[in-house]
């Protein structure tokens, strides 16, 4: 690895979709240099460790494997002049902005212009969900599956997977490429969590789908040998794929200047990225867990969009002001609009935490300036334009009943 710069333009943090995205959209626009850290030894993200499609129509106007869209992403970076180093971990940001590194080569210390965070989302565990039973192996999260898969590993036989976000398809997907034939996919709530037609995917691989179902125990010592159901049904497994519920892969920001907003566990932001400390900007799934490869590299260049003309004094000093909400909205991004020109995100992109349907509505100055019917699912991405900077800008979510 070669040695890191002391001082540089921009520092991107994170070698996924939204991070090398960015680093090329700035890169392109000349100007500035531009160095990608990742902590992994190879850049490219997630999709790297998935060897299915589709990824890249998006992006590539073709159908292309992970790996294959990984490498893709990591040469047009190169190919604009981007620096991408590997086996760096990234371990405080400060004021200035700053970051301390450490890697093979030891600690350092990088100063910038601007940083953009773009460090993804992760799995929760299966001691967050509170599964109890053994601790045996063979219980995995989707990326470690990912990764055994990758170097030829097959974890177990016929698993079990927990879960119905698009991950869990992913799973299922990688499964059967790796000649593992999974029990049955179990979904907590009484619908798919991914969007149709995904459902009908398993029983096209002759894995049933089992929903209004927990899995209340893990059994086996060594290894797993059973899962104990809420519906008292136990199902004979050499193994369990934990899948899904995402959140920010945010630990830096416990040390940081930077205000984490509390609903997504992410960073708080503006429409152009920019986070509560100057020079700072975040895009991608650290902002709220979980998109797709395509949606993250697409926000990426929005915000790279941003961050280039923030580099050429292109963006207001004004932080802008928060955007009220009210309802049962489990999440909003981006979470403050400040005035400016249109770069940066097109968009307000909102969650839910529970099925529901209502009406959505977007105000200014208390008046209703947009609104839709919505009838959405936990998870599921929902957008309204963005309203205008200096009205009161207020999101109310009205429910009619739950499902």
């Amino acid at each position: 690895m070669t040695d890191l710069p002391a001082e540089i333009d921009v520092v991107i943090v994170g070698a996924g979709p939204a991070g090398l995205a960015a680093a090329t959209v700035i890169a392109q626009g000349g100007g500035c240099r531009v160095v990608v850290l990742d902590r992994e030894g190879q850049a490219g993200g997630v999709p790297r460790h998935c060897s299915h499609s589709p990824y890249g129509l998006r992006e590539f106007r073709r159908l292309m494997t992970g790996p294959s869209y990984a490498k893709t992403l990591v040469e047009k970076a190169k190919s604009a002049g981007v620096v991408i180093h590997t086996g760096v971990n990234v371990t405080r940001l400060l004021p200035g902005p700053t970051i301390e590194v450490t890697s093979d080569a030891g600690p350092a210390t990088i100063r910038a212009r601007a940083v953009l965070l773009a460090t993804g989302a992760r799995e929760t565990t299966r001691a967050e969900r509170l599964i109890g039973g053994t601790k045996p192996q063979g219980v995995l999260s989707t990326g470690a599956l990912q990764l055994l898969l990758e170097t030829g590993q097959k974890p177990f036989h016929r698993p079990v997977i927990l879960g119905t976000e698009l991950v869990a398809f992913s799973a299922l997907l990688s499964c059967r490429l790796a000649g593992i034939k999974p029990v049955a996919m179990i979904e907590p709530s009484d619908t798919v969590t991914a969007r149709w037609p995904t459902g009908l995917f398993p029983r096209l691989q002759g894995t049933p789908l089992l929903k209004n179902t927990q899995i209340s125990q893990i059994d086996g010592q060594a290894h797993v040998t059973g899962v104990q159901l809420s519906t008292g049904r136990t199902l004979q497994t050499d193994g369990l794929i934990v899948s899904g519920r995402f959140q920010p892969d945010a630990p830096l920001l416990a040390r940081s200047p930077i205000r984490a907003d509390p609903d997504t566990g992410g960073p708080e932001i503006d429409q152009f990225g920019r986070c509560s400390e100057a020079g700072y900007f975040a895009a991608g799934n650290l902002l709220r867990a979980v998109e797709t490869a395509g949606w993250s590299w697409s926000e990426g260049r929005a915000i790279g969009a941003a961050i280039h003309a923030y580099l050429n004094d292109g963006l207001p000093a004004d932080p802008g002001q928060r955007i009220r909400r009210s309802g049962p909205i489990s999440a909003l991004v981006p979470q403050r609009i400040a005035p400016g020109p249109a770069l940066g995100l097109s968009s307000l992109q909102l969650r839910v935490g529970t099925a529901l349907t209502g009406r959505l509505s977007l105000l200014s100055d208390g008046s209703v300036i947009a609104g839709k019917t919505l009838r959405s699912r936990p998870e599921r991405r929902i957008l309204l334009p963005l309203p205008q900077a200096g009205t009161g800008p207020e999101v109310r979510l009205e429910p009619r009943g739950s499902r």
